[in-house]
């Protein structure tokens, strides 16, 4: 019996074995690679989100965002144009609006609103002013 052919046919089944075997080892050596700088990436951005949320208690807040309607911007406009305190039959006349009671306490609500958002103070009783 002539064991040539066998054993010939079992030396290709093994290299192509080991071929294979080395292939997938390369592919796991890249793969643990490619694993190894992801979680690096991960690590780093855990560090950047504590760092960042570390610091936001010294930030400065952002200005309040302003109700949505037309007057807000024009009554902080007529603040900026002065330098004293305001009453809201100033800022009234400053819009244009004619001084008729409505117009007048619909003024003061705002100005009233704007010192709750933190964005102009009350001096004394009905003058407005801007924030220091």
């Amino acid at each position: 019996m002539n064991l040539r052919p066998l054993l010939d046919a079992l030396d290709l089944q093994e290299e192509a074995a080991r071929a294979l075997a080395d292939d997938l080892r390369a592919q796991i050596h890249d793969l643990q690679t490619r694993l190894r700088e992801a979680e690096t990436h991960l690590e780093h951005l855990a560090i950047t989100r504590t760092t960042v949320t570390g610091l936001t208690d010294r930030l400065p807040a952002g200005p309040p965002e302003l109700p949505e309607h037309p007057d807000y911007p024009r009554i902080l406009a007529a603040f900026h144009q002065t330098t004293g305190p305001l009453r809201a039959k100033d800022v009234c006349e400053a819009l244009g609006h004619e001084l008729l009671p409505k117009n007048v306490e619909g003024t003061r609500a705002k100005l009233k609103r704007l010192v709750k958002l933190g964005i102009l103070t009350e001096a004394d009783t009905g003058n407005f002013a801007r924030k220091p």
